[in-house]
């Protein structure tokens, strides 16, 4: 068992994140994107050592996780392509106009600056993309912020090797001593989350784990933002056209789907909704009697889903269709609207609920009837356009992302990615966890006025030595500023 860290050792910690944080915070954007890119070559050189330590921990596949190194690595590789572009620091400059109405206008310069010292806490379900060398990790040090990672006990051995890969990387390139470091233990973790030192949080886990650290983030002397995600039934809609034209289809993706690592997604679909009389039944429980069991995470997930699973099926007016390796259940929605609280709560792993729905009107209730979720999918054809204009609205209410005739586990880590959305799949639904603009969360602007150029910061300098791109009297450009 790996040992919590201790008094001495969390000073430490956040003794050197606060003394990197200056140097880390100034470097220039390509010297930085060098030292994430040689985190990024460093995984991936490693991810022979990584990967049976991560097997052996979370009982994951070696393609799946082979994968999510490979996800990391291009993550990192990602930032550091858009921080030397420059698009990361979102620099705009307006130069002075003398004859600005109806009062001339000052020369302001106006940059994303980091926030500080960032303390992640680790998840369990994804040992690489959601842990060490992580989404919240890669957006922080992209964003100039050294890291505190709190591992998640799930992967212990993991969590400590791979950080000690990072930090050597980091070291070899360059960068200053105390840009990353990791700490063991729960008690810890809170105790770091306290600390004035640390400016910023960001989490994956529960809903009652997050709440807890929210509060303590938030109700500190010196409050903080606290970037955590939290929980989701990501719900999926199904027109009786949708069904004609590709019935057979949807079941067995939809199975696909909720199955998926053993069901252990955050954006796993929790209930799909289907018209009364769909006639999918047999291929439904069909395709879920044929998921093999396979091991969960850990005892504490796997005990976790067990009383998930038994809450649910104890529901009343909640059916079993199939059970085994995935557990499909199966309820109306008159029957979910009187017991929303009992059925509308995620149970983490392999099982799914089908409800049916009785007309159109069912179906908007049925929509209606969710709170905040990082996903929601609609799957329909042409012949539904009015519908759906009735629906997407609803939809994007309640969703951070919109899915059209598609399946909600997978997230591309890309520029127009949002993993995110309203409470209580997170407690920052303007923000995302994934992606470019995810290093948003940790920046804040700050704008210089009629500043000396000989004193600006170089990213904001007329000669535009690092050649970024910045948004100048209105025009994206790559140039020097012309006055």
């Amino acid at each position: 068992m790996t040992p919590d860290t201790t008094p001495a050792e969390l000073e430490q910690a956040l003794a050197d994140a606060a003394a990197a944080a200056p140097a880390l915070g100034a470097s220039e954007p390509a010297v930085r994107a060098g030292w994430i890119r040689a985190v990024a070559d460093a995984l991936d050189a490693a991810a022979d050592e990584l990967v049976p330590i991560a097997m052996r921990e979370s009982s994951l596949p070696e393609p799946r996780l082979r994968g999510e190194v490979a996800r990391s690595s291009g993550q990192l590789r990602m930032f550091a392509d858009v921080l030397a572009e420059g698009s990361l620091l979102e620099v705009v400059i307006d130069t002075a106009d003398a004859n600005a109405k109806p009062v001339p206008r000052p020369d302001l310069r106006r940059v994303l600056v980091p926030l500080g010292p960032v303390l992640v806490f680790a998840a369990s379900n994804f040992p690489f993309a959601f842990s060490v060398c992580g989404g919240d990790t890669a957006s922080a040090l992209a964003a100039g912020c050294p890291v505190i990672v709190k591992a998640h006990p799930g992967h212990p051995e993991l969590s400590l090797r791979t950080a000690e890969v990072m930090i050597e990387a980091l070291r070899v390139a360059g960068a200053p001593a105390g840009t990353l470091n990791l700490i063991q233990g729960f008690d810890v973790g809170v105790t770091a989350l306290k600390d004035p030192r640390i400016t910023a949080a960001g989490f994956t886990g529960s809903v009652p784990a997050g709440k807890a650290l929210h509060e303590i983030a938030v109700t500190r002397p010196e409050p903080i933002p606290f970037y955590g995600e939290l929980g989701s039934l990501n719900p999926v809609f199904v027109t009786q056209a949708a069904v004609d034209a590709r019935g057979k289809d949807i079941a067995t993706g939809y199975v696909g789907s909720f199955t998926l690592g053993v069901g252990q997604f955050c954006t796993k679909p929790g209930l799909l909704f289907l018209p009364a009389g769909h006639g999918l039944q047999d291929q439904l429980t069909e395709a879920a009697g044929g998921v093999a069991e396979a091991p969960m995470l850990n005892d504490r997930i796997k005990e976790g889903f067990a009383s998930g699973l038994d809450r649910l099926q104890k529901v009343e007016g909640v059916r079993v269709w199939a059970s085994g390796g995935a557990t499909l259940l199966q309820t109306t929605v008159a029957e979910l609207l009187s017991r929303q609280d009992e059925i509308l709560e995620e149970c983490f792993g392999p099982v799914s609920i089908v409800v049916e729905y009785n007309g159109v009107d069912e179906l908007r209730a049925a929509v209606e009837a969710f709170e905040g979720n990082l996903t929601a999918t609609l799957h329909a054809e042409s012949s539904d356009t009015k519908l759906a204009g009735e629906l997407l609205p609803l939809l994007t209410a309640r969703a951070g992302r919109v899915l059209w005739n598609g399946w909600p586990t997978g997230v591309a880590v890309s520029w127009a990615q949002h993993h995110g959305g309203p409470f209580p799949s997170t407690v920052g639904s303007i923000h995302t966890s994934v992606g470019v603009t995810a290093a948003r969360r940790f920046q804040r602007p700050v704008a210089y006025q009629d500043t000396p150029d000989a004193v600006l910061p170089a990213v904001l300098k007329d000669s535009n030595p690092a050649g970024i791109s910045r948004r100048v009297n209105g025009v994206v450009t790559t140039g020097e500023v012309s006055r």
